[in-house]
């Protein structure tokens, strides 16, 4: 069987590799077709796992690099994608935009985002068309980002057959669970609350026993400040909230002091993540040891992530670089769906009344029951008022971006950065759109 990776030069596809190969997910297909707008970025993963060192009894998947997309999906039954439209220089334009008009840069959460998903849900669009002309039974998991938006953009060509996922929620369940001594059942969901949208989410329940060990876990101090979310967010702020929140709301919940972090730093993300990139792919291409080269890039790489969420002085746990994150929530969900052994995950799909105060068809970011009929959402207690209010004002930003991406509509990007509740004036709202439309002369051809 063949999985078709649609960003088959990403940095992350090693890790996808490595645990196709041996574990749990071993034997689940034999081929990984890399498909890549640049193929050398393709051909440069392809040397770092064949240089990859496994464990005797490994078993490698066969990798074969397609030069079309087309050919790259014939005879998937798959599709992982994980796209980034304009490159790491578009998002270091996402980012330097909104710095620019005095807005928070990041590349998921407030303009950033808003202009990452206009350019990325066309292309994305294109693979979903390309999937239902070529493999219409194949599934597609969807890591680009932002991945709520993107997944609620496909799913109008691939229904149930698209599930999104991303490795942050899931992440701070296994680190709260973990800090409470709680031993969560591989695959379960039983006593995990947890409610949101993508990168907007509360843990709100964590149950084990039949005791809900959340609490006094918000209680204590010294546990909170044992993992990453419990330092970002600190223990006085978390006995108000009393929930655990997504890192992301980081840029929510303390919106002056990330802005200021991220407007002063000397360079940005991308600046870093483009700047990393420029050097590696070369080195890949060229080095005697391309999987190491390719090991130490990727622990430098997690280091700086939400790094303005820790200060100066704070580095990140080992526990926290250790990977494990999305390529083994990604491999769980393709298990389910190509065996039809039932998992539970928190991941991106249709709201379908699990959360009745929001449309339908909304994406939202739930624990879901995979199987082979795709990603069902489980029941979660109703959201408090604070949470319903800020997952359905960024609700409705999310369904005007993508109204504004599928259907070509200048009013409804405009609309949703007006609304964003990062962007405090609709007329930098007007005016970053402008800055975007300037940066991306593409999105004056898209409208």
């Amino acid at each position: 069987m063949r999985l078709t990776i649609v960003g088959g030069g990403g940095f992350r596809v090693p890790l996808i590799y490595r645990a196709l190969s041996a574990g749990a997910f071993a034997g689940l297909v034999d081929e990984i077709a890399l498909f890549d707008s640049d193929p050398r970025r393709a051909h440069a993963i392809e040397r770092v796992v064949a240089d990859m060192p496994l464990p005797a009894g490994a078993t490698r998947p066969r990798v074969i690099i397609e030069a079309a997309l087309d050919a790259a999906l014939t005879r998937a039954v798959v599709v992982f994608a994980a796209i980034r439209t304009g490159g790491a220089a578009g998002r270091v334009l996402d980012e330097r935009v909104a710095i620019g008009h005095g807005l928070l840069g990041q590349e998921t959460v407030g303009a950033g985002g808003i202009s990452y998903a206009l350019r990325t849900i066309p292309d994305m669009l294109a693979v979903a068309d390309a999937m239902a002309r070529i493999c219409p039974g194949a599934w597609l998991i969807n890591f680009t980002n932002p991945a709520g938006m993107v997944t609620e953009a496909l799913q109008p060509v691939l229904g149930e057959r698209v599930i999104g996922i991303c490795d942050s929620a899931s992440g701070l369940v296994r680190r709260a669970a973990a800090a409470s001594g709680v031993r969560l059942a591989e695959g379960s969901m039983v006593g995990v609350d947890y409610v949101g949208l993508n990168h907007l989410g509360w843990l709100r329940r964590l149950e084990y026993d039949g005791v809900d060990h959340l609490p006094a876990l918000l209680k204590d101090p010294a546990r909170l400040a044992s993992f990453e979310e419990g330092r970002v967010f600190g223990a006085g702020f978390l006995a108000l909230l009393g929930s655990l929140p997504n890192e992301y709301l980081f840029y929510y919940y303390f919106h002056a002091e990330a802005r200021r972090s991220l407007s002063s730093a000397a360079e940005t993300r991308g600046e870093f993540l483009r700047g990393q990139q420029e050097e590696l792919y070369p080195e890949l291409l060229s080095s005697a040891v391309p999987f190491r080269v390719w090991e130490t890039a990727r622990l430098s790489r997690e280091e700086g992530y939400l790094a303005e969420a820790r200060g100066t002085d704070e580095s990140r746990d080992e526990g926290d670089l250790t990977g494990g994150g999305y390529e083994q929530i990604a491999l769980m969900v393709m298990r389910a769906v190509l065996t039809d052994v039932p998992t539970e995950l928190i991941v991106n799909v249709r709201n379908n009344g699990a959360i009745a105060q929001l449309p339908a068809d909304a994406v939202v970011e739930l624990p879901a029951r995979i199987s082979r009929t795709g990603a069902v959402p489980l029941a979660v207690a109703p959201p408090s008022t604070h949470q319903l209010g800020l997952m359905a004002q960024i609700k409705g930003v999310e369904q005007d971006v993508v109204r504004a991406a599928v259907h070509r509509d200048r009013d409804s990007a405009l609309r949703a950065l007006s609304l964003h509740p990062l962007i405090d004036s609709a007329h930098v709202a007007r005016r970053v759109l402008t800055g975007y439309e300037e940066a991306f002369p593409e999105l004056w051809r898209f409208w």
